[in-house]
């Protein structure tokens, strides 16, 4: 018989439903049993207060061995499909619906399914989204197009732009959309830094927001219009 993936949900105050779990792999880094917060938090790269959120909104309920909250394998599972949900930016609303979702599923197959037509429909999202950012960006262009025909003379005296490596990746990572905590993911670093790192990119190109800022790069050939 095929490993069932079954979890208990718990709505806030503890009462729990029986549901099924879509298999997602684990975090290497954590084992398969009762982890205590700090452990949690490192594995899937989140900060206490978040856990704290997540049961806050039922998504989560921690043990509690003496003073301190552990949380076991179902939890564990619980968050691989709630960090999975939040690294694609699914509102924290559609995640609880989702769970619920999941806690009503008969088997593993109907889990399967409620989680690929969660994912179906933030693609479809995402996708209404990325044509309004691309409407968004070609406007940008023409205007920072227009400004730029109209004082060429002062744009030559400015001091020529210089990006220090990590500039130059996380500008990379920034034109191609992603947000700034999978940004931090991806380059290992903290979020704070990331924000900071982003914030003088935009310092740098004048802009006054990452749209602006991408889309001059890209005038300025930082980065490929590809």
């Amino acid at each position: 018989m095929p490993e069932q993936s079954k979890t208990l949900l718990f709505a806030p105050g503890g009462r729990a439903a029986s549901g099924f779990l879509p298999h997602l792999p684990l975090p290497g880094t954590i084992p398969d049993n009762h982890v205590a917060i700090a452990d949690m938090a490192d594995a899937f790269g989140v900060t206490h207060r978040t856990l704290h959120f997540y049961e806050e909104k039922g998504l989560l309920a921690a043990d509690r061995m003496g003073p301190m909250r552990v949380y076991g394998l179902e939890d564990i599972r619980r968050m691989t499909v709630i960090n999975a949900c939040r690294e694609i930016d699914m509102p924290i609303a559609e995640i609880q619906d989702l769970m619920e979702a999941l806690t009503a599923a008969k088997s593993q197959e109907e889990a399967a399914r409620i989680f690929a037509n969660a994912l179906h429909a933030r693609k479809r999202e995402l996708s209404a989204q990325q044509s309004i950012l691309r409407r968004q960006m070609q406007r940008i262009s023409e205007l920072l197009e227009s400004a730029a025909e109209g004082d060429k003379s002062q744009n030559a005296a400015l001091t020529p732009l210089h990006l220090s490596p990590i500039e130059t990746k996380c500008l990379g990572f920034m034109a191609e959309g992603y947000p700034a905590n999978r940004i931090a993911t991806m380059m290992d670093m903290d979020l704070t830094a990331v924000l900071t790192l982003e914030s003088d990119i935009i310092r740098k190109f004048n802009g006054h927001n990452r749209f602006q800022a991408v889309a001059k790069a890209v005038l300025m050939g930082f980065v490929s219009a590809d």
